[in-house]
């Protein structure tokens, strides 16, 4: 037992005075005589007795009532449990990440851990708390009661090492209790090492009663015919699924096909022909778990020409122009001597022909085109110089070409999964009817191989900065020196090569992966381009390449949808955008690294904890009704103990 002040104690020794007082306060008893009677003797005997007996019991009662009274007033205490952290704030981090969207006993996830926290949050208790998006500083429950209730779902993983880092650089050495509500889906070890030894940590994770949910992954065109596109909606399921998922195509608030998918294996493929023209629109499914992975918004516009140059001799350049049709692509072969540079800007696709030397002004301005969002396409020559050609490969990768080998090589390998062949092939095959090559380059591995040889090394190669693509062969492709010309591989090979992803094919943004759109249009000095719908608008970075400009979207729009490009009042490009799905599987629940930490079961638990541990326990008001008992007690012994 503590006290609050120990000095009073020293009134103590005002107990001596009862002491003194009851020593000095001896009555003397004056003789008197009676008449010789026994019987007056006795009684005068037991009157004496009494009033001793009396006196002691009032001595003892004043040495109490006044000791209480004493203590009372130096405010006794027995020391809290955890007094060590009683100075502590409180910071709360509170996960709402999309995962959250789950339901549990009281509804979703997230919306019971706000309501618990709006409840049982006492009102004048000072706290800060950390979303994966909002951040509120030394605030209490009812400055942030409308922040909270109107908290919107995040695609922002719950990273709990960032968040911590963010509290540490706010709250730098101050004691804290930190107090972690999450669902723990995707939470990982690494991500608690930033958690201080010396800070309390209680945890919630309050659970899911569902855990199978549904997703779309995503949307392509897997074919298409002249009038009808068609479509490939890839569907991924997640735990123990029976029922069939209905799914439905909208082309803005029109209905336009509708199916049920049964999963197979939890993971489906299904087929859907839409009209060849433009779509601005979604495909949605129904399930009884998350919602935000549900919907898929997808635009497609009416396909663009290309324009394509071919830089070669007019012979070797023929096979080209059957590919790049008039009514697909506006196509130009030119020698290297009759080149107009300035036209390069203009084009979707550059194909180098067999160019026996490429000049540096050359190999500068394709090293813009391509940095600009250009594809390139370099088919080397039997008599090229291999150290022109690497200086010219420098400046986009680190593919380099060895010596030439006059050895007959086999084209064996296909790269399926590859974008140039994505929508080409419905499966894999080994029933091919391969090509091959008289003479090759050796090369190095570096780059991403689209056609290999048997051993291994690639006869077609890739890379890529995003926006724009360089394709590389190792041999020339001359009917003297291969037959890929006649192989069914040359037609979608180098239409996919020459297509230009932003005018053709799905626009389809992942919001969060920093992607890049580049658009043909010009724009005058204070000129911006702005990305709306009907809820939302935001501007982009963007980048003026002269006639052609380069969007990024960095970490917007917030929220998934159908946008459009515009431009002052006109609409450049209609654009969609989607959350990752990084939240869909409710299975990955790491709730076992919490274990060195303080589990709790509600809100309302971590308070009282932290109070009762926290909170000296005073003993000082049992000592005034000690008194108040004391004193009533004299009174009993004065009036009824004769």
């Amino acid at each position: 037992m503590q006290f609050k002040h120990p000095e009073i104690l020293y009134f103590l020794f005002l107990l001596v005075i009862p002491i003194l007082v009851h020593l000095f306060q001896l009555r003397r008893f004056k003789t008197e005589y009676f008449t010789n009677v026994r019987f007056l003797k006795e009684l005068s005997i037991q009157t004496r007795k009494s009033s001793k007996i009396k006196k002691w019991l009032l001595l003892a009662t004043r040495l109490l009532l006044l000791a209480c009274l004493i203590i009372a007033f130096a405010q006794p205490f027995f020391k809290a449990k955890d007094s060590q952290h009683s100075g502590n704030e409180m910071v709360i981090i509170l996960d709402n990440s999309f995962s959250m969207q789950a339901k549990g006993s009281r509804g979703e996830l997230l919306k019971r851990s706000v309501q618990e926290l709006l409840e049982d949050t006492p009102g004048n208790y000072r706290f800060s708390l950390i979303t994966n998006t909002e951040t509120f500083w030394d605030t209490d429950i009812k400055s942030i009661q409308k922040d909270l209730q109107n908290l919107k779902y995040s695609a922002t993983p719950f990273q709990l090492d960032f968040l911590l880092t963010k509290i540490e650089t706010k709250k730098h050495n101050i004691p804290k209790d930190i107090f972690i509500i999450t669902d723990a889906v995707n939470v990982q070890s690494k991500n608690l090492e930033k958690l201080n030894e010396n800070s309390p940590v209680y945890y919630w994770i309050p659970s899911a009663e569902n855990k199978n949910n549904v997703s779309i992954e995503g949307v392509s065109i897997s074919g298409q015919s002249e009038t009808f596109y068609e479509i490939k909606v890839d569907v991924k399921g997640f735990g123990h699924l029976e029922n069939d998922i209905p799914m439905s195509v909208y082309n803005g608030k029109n209905l336009v096909a509708k199916t049920v998918a049964k999963l197979e294996e939890n993971k489906k493929s299904v087929q859907f022909n839409l009209p060849k023209k433009d779509f601005h629109g979604y495909v949605s499914i129904e399930d009884n778990s998350l919602s935000y992975d549900n919907t898929y918004y997808f635009s497609i516009s009416k396909p663009e020409k290309s324009n394509v140059i071919a830089i070669g001799e007019s012979l070797k350049n023929n096979f080209l122009s059957r590919i790049y049709t008039p009514d697909e692509f506006i196509f130009t072969s030119t020698e290297l001597s009759g080149l107009d540079y300035n036209a390069i800007e203009r084009q979707d696709a550059i194909v180098l022909n067999e160019i026996k030397d490429i000049p540096q002004a050359l190999s500068t301005t394709l090293k813009s085109f391509y940095e600009k969002g250009g594809n390139v396409v370099l088919i080397p020559s039997a008599e090229s110089n291999t150290q022109n050609i690497n200086v010219f490969l420098s400046n986009f990768s680190a593919i380099q070409f060895g010596s030439l080998q006059n050895q007959e090589k086999q084209i064996t390998k296909i790269a399926f999964s590859h974008p140039l062949y994505k929508t080409v092939f419905e499966r894999k095959t080994d029933n091919f009817q391969y090509p091959k090559v008289n003479v090759a380059f050796s090369t190095n591995s570096s780059g991403s191989p689209v056609l290999s040889y048997a051993d291994q090394s690639f006869f077609l190669s890739s890379t890529t900065n995003k926006i724009g693509h360089l394709y590389v062969f190792s041999a020339p492709i001359n009917k003297t020196n291969s037959n890929f010309q006649n192989s069914p591989l040359i037609v979608p090979t180098f239409f996919n090569m020459a297509q230009n992803n932003q005018k053709t094919g799905i626009s389809a943004f992942t919001i969060g992966e920093n992607q890049n759109l580049i658009l043909d249009t010009l724009l005058s000095k204070d000129e911006v381009v702005t990305i709306a719908n009907d809820n939302s608008d935001f501007i982009p970075m963007q980048q003026i390449l002269n006639n052609k400009i380069k969007l990024t979207f960095g970490d917007y729009p917030e929220q998934a949808g159908n946008f459009s490009v515009i431009k002052g009042k006109e609409v450049l490009k209609k654009i969609s955008f989607n959350h990752p799905r990084t939240e869909s599987d409710l299975s990955l629940i790491n709730d076992n690294i919490f274990d060195n930490f303080t589990s709790v079961t509600s809100v309302e638990a971590v308070f009282n904890d932290i109070h009762s541990a926290r909170t000296g326990n005073e003993i000082w008001n049992y000592f005034i009704l000690a008194t108040l008992l004391f004193l009533v007690l004299e009174l009993l012994i004065q009036k009824f103990v004769k």
